[in-house]
C-alpha cells in the first residue's frame, strides 16, 4: 500500500512539474525566473492587459498579451517560452495582432517571447518563483500557521480524504514561495466566512487541486511590491512615428440615428486603441456637428489612448441638420491653435465622416482650410441611392474637398456595418506623414519670388548658371495653386516681371518658365529692383503664405539698398541675399533678413553656386520649423 501512494505522490508531483499556468495581468518583471516556459489562457488580447515595446518588451508587460502582441499566441491562449533579457533605452509601441502596446523610453528589465520548443539539456522549472517583500522562509511560517488553525467554532471537522492529503504532499514538494492553500474543513454553517488573502475559497473542489498545469496561486494575491508600484504604472509619451494633430469631425444630425451614431463612436475608439496617443505622438480631438459644430474635447484634453476611448464613449448625439461646409470652418478658425493644444511641426489632420451628403456645400471651406495647412480626409456612408441624387446640395462634395483626388484621402463605405474595415487604412494613412501632401510644411507653404540680376557683368553663360540655381532651388518645393508658388523678376537699371505667383500652377511649368527667362543685360540698380518686387510680385502674395524673397547679385548696386530692404522687412518678406564674384558683403547683409549669417551668402564663381542649393533649403526649412503653425 504504501509503495501505491508514493507512486501516486510521485505521478501527481510530474503532473504539476508539467508547465506552470499564468493569468493574463501576470508580469513579467514579477517572476524572477531568467528563462521559463508557461501556459496562458484564453482572452489576453483584452486592452486592459498592458504591454510595452515591439518583440522586446519592458518587463512591466503582460506576459501572455505581449505573447499574443508578438503573434507567437492567438486569443486562445497556449504555452509559450519566456526568455528575460537586458533592460532596453527605449520601447516602441505598436499595433499588432489586435492588441496595442505602448511606448517607453526606459526600463531595467526586457523579455522576449519564443514558442515553446525546450533546449535539449535545459530544465524549466516547473513552478514559478515570484518576487516578493517578504523572504520565503517568512511566509513558508505563515503558510505552515494557515494550516495548523484551530477550527471554527459551530462547525464539524470533515474526515481528511486521501486526495487532501496527497495535495498538501504536493503543495510541500514544489516549494514555492507563494501562499499555498488552505485545506482546512469547510464550514457547515449557511452563511459564508471570508477568507485570509492567499487562500482559495473552501468551495473550491477538491480534484481542482489536481489539475494538470494549475499553479497553486490565488487570484486575489497581490505582493507588497506590487502594491507599491501599481500608481507608478509608466505612462506611454506617445508614438513619436505618428506625431499628428487630429481632429475628427463627427456626424451627430437627426438622420444618422442612435445606433449609427454608436458605430461611429466606436470607430473612434479604435483609432484611439491603434494609435499610441501620448504627448510625443499623435494627439486627438473630437468635433461633432448638426445644425452648428461643437468642440468636444481637444488637443490636449486627453493625453493618452484609455482616457480618449473613455470621453468618447460619452459622447451624446447633437441631432439637427449636416452642415459639414460650417463644421470645417469652425475647425479652420478655432481647433488648431495653441490653446487647444496644437503643437509646432505637427501636421493638422481634419477626418470627416458623413452619412449620406451634406446639408451645405464644402468645397470652399475645404480650400480655406488646406490653404491653412490642414490635411483634409473624408470618410463617407452609404451615399446618395438614385432618387435621392436630386437633393444632394454638392454632387461629388468629398472630391471636391480633398486636395488629391487619387483615393488617398478619400475612404466610402456602402453600408454602416462595414465602417470597421476603414480603421487600418485610415491609421495608416493619417500616420503617413511624408504622404501628407496638404499639411503645411517648409517646403508646400510659401510664395518664392526670385530677384536676378541680369547685368552686362554677368554675361550669357553666367546667367544659364543663375537659371539653373533657381531651377534646382524650386525643384525641391513642392508647386501647386495650394502649395508654394514661384515668381521671378529680373532687374538691370530697369525691372522686368518675368512671371508672377499666379502665371503657373505646376512644377513642370514652373521649370519650363525658368528656362525660357532671356538675359537682359544692362547696369545694376538692385534698392529699385527690391521696390519692383515688393509692388509687383509680393502685392499678389496670399496672406498665409511665407513670403521668401532669393536676391541674386554679382556686383555693387548703383543705387542705396537700405530703405528698399527695410520695406521689405517691415512688410514680412524673408530675404535671402546671394552674392557672387564681385557682390559687396555689406550690402549682402544690409539686404538680409536678420540674423544676416543665415540669410546671406558669398560665392566667389558662378560654377560653385549649386553647393549653395542644401544649405538655402536647410535654412529655409530651419526657420520654418521654428516659427508657430497657425
Amino acid at each position: 500500500m504504501r509503495t501505491v501512494v508514493l507512486t501516486m505522490k510521485a505521478s501527481v508531483i510530474e503532473m504539476f512539474l508539467a508547465v506552470p499556468q499564468i493569468n493574463c495581468d501576470v508580469k513579467a518583471g514579477k517572476i524572477i525566473n531568467p528563462e521559463f516556459i508557461v501556459k496562458c489562457p484564453a482572452g489576453c488580447q483584452d486592452p486592459k492587459y498592458h504591454v510595452y515595446g515591439t518583440d522586446v518588451y519592458a518587463s512591466y508587460s503582460s506576459v501572455c498579451s505581449a505573447a499574443v502582441h508578438s503573434g507567437v499566441l492567438d486569443n486562445s491562449g497556449g504555452k509559450i517560452l519566456v526568455r528575460k533579457v537586458a533592460g532596453q533605452s527605449g520601447y516602441k509601441g505598436s499595433y499588432s495582432n489586435g492588441v496595442q502596446s505602448l511606448s517607453l523610453p526606459r526600463w531595467r528589465e526586457s523579455f522576449i517571447i519564443l514558442e515553446s520548443k525546450p533546449k535539449k539539456g535545459v530544465t524549466y522549472p516547473s513552478a514559478l518563483t515570484y518576487s516578493s517583500s517578504k523572504s520565503p522562509a517568512a511566509q513558508a511560517g505563515e503558510t505552515t500557521k494557515a494550516h495548523q488553525r484551530p477550527p471554527i467554532p459551530g462547525t464539524t471537522a470533515q474526515p481528511v480524504t486521501l486526495m487532501q492529503l496527497l495535495a498538501v504532499t504536493v503543495a510541500e514538494a514544489t516549494s514555492t514561495t507563494l501562499p499555498r492553500p488552505s485545506l482546512s474543513a469547510a464550514s457547515t454553517t449557511s452563511s459564508p466566512r471570508p477568507q485570509p488573502v492567499g487562500h482559495r475559497s473552501q468551495e473550491m473542489g477538491e480534484m481542482d487541486l489536481l489539475k494538470p498545469g494549475s499553479v497553486l496561486l490565488d487570484e486575489r494575491f497581490v505582493p507588497k511590491e506590487e502594491l507599491s508600484t501599481q500608481s507608478l504604472e509608466p505612462v506611454s509619451l506617445g508614438d513619436p512615428n505618428c506625431k499628428v494633430d487630429l481632429s475628427f469631425l463627427i456626424d451627430g444630425s437627426a438622420s444618422i440615428g442612435k445606433r449609427r451614431f454608436r458605430i461611429q463612436k466606436q470607430l473612434l475608439a479604435d483609432v484611439a486603441q491603434a494609435l499610441d496617443i501620448g504627448p510625443a505622438g499623435p494627439l486627438m480631438g473630437v468635433v461633432q456637428y448638426g445644425d452648428n459644430p461643437a468642440t468636444h474635447f481637444n488637443l490636449k484634453t486627453h493625453m493618452n489612448s484609455q482616457d480618449l476611448k473613455t470621453a468618447i464613449e460619452k459622447i451624446p448625439q447633437r441631432g439637427g441638420l449636416s452642415n459639414v461646409g460650417r463644421a470645417i470652418s469652425f475647425v479652420t478658425k478655432n481647433f488648431f491653435s495653441k490653446a487647444n493644444g496644437n503643437r509646432s511641426g505637427a501636421p493638422n489632420v481634419v477626418v470627416v465622416m458623413v452619412d449620406g451628403w451634406p446639408t451645405d456645400k464644402v468645397e470652399e471651406a475645404s480650400r480655406l482650410a488646406r490653404e491653412s495647412g490642414i490635411n483634409i480626409f473624408f470618410i463617407t456612408i452609404e451615399g446618395a441611392v438614385e432618387n435621392e441624387k436630386q437633393y444632394v446640395v454638392e454632387p461629388n462634395f468629398a472630391n471636391k474637398a480633398v486636395c488629391r483626388t487619387n483615393g488617398f484621402y478619400s475612404l466610402h463605405v456602402q453600408s454602416w456595418f462595414g465602417l470597421h474595415k476603414t480603421l487600418q487604412p485610415l491609421v495608416k494613412r493619417v500616420c503617413d506623414t511624408d504622404r501628407l501632401a496638404c499639411s503645411k510644411t517648409c517646403l508646400n507653404s510659401a510664395d518664392i519670388g526670385f530677384v536676378i540680376d541680369g547685368s552686362s557683368s554677368v554675361g550669357t553663360g553666367n546667367f544659364r548658371t543663375v537659371l539653373q540655381f533657381v531651377t534646382n532651388i524650386s525643384k525641391e518645393f513642392e508647386i501647386s495653386d495650394t502649395d508654394t508658388r514661384i515668381g521671378a523678376v529680373q532687374y538691370t537699371y530697369e525691372q522686368r516681371l518675368e512671371f508672377g505667383f499666379d502665371k503657373y500652377g505646376s512644377k513642370p511649368d514652373i521649370l519650363n518658365a525658368i528656362k525660357r527667362v532671356g538675359y537682359w543685360s544692362g547696369g545694376t540698380s538692385t534698392g529699385a529692383a527690391i521696390n519692383f518686387a515688393l509692388e509687383q510680385l509680393f502685392m499678389k502674395s496670399k496672406p498665409n503664405k511665407r513670403k521668401l524673397m532669393i536676391l541674386i547679385t554679382d556686383g555693387r548696386s548703383y543705387d542705396d539698398v537700405r530703405i528698399p530692404a527695410m520695406a521689405a522687412h517691415l512688410k514680412g518678406v524673408i530675404t535671402y541675399a546671394i552674392g557672387i564674384a564681385w557682390a559687396a558683403q555689406e550690402e549682402l547683409e544690409v539686404i538680409a533678413t536678420h540674423p544676416a549669417r543665415d540669410h546671406s551668402f558669398f560665392v566667389d564663381e558662378f560654377d560653385n553656386l549649386y553647393q549653395y542649393v542644401p544649405r538655402v533649403i536647410q535654412n529655409i526649412c530651419t526657420e520654418f520649423n521654428s516659427q508657430p503653425r497657425n
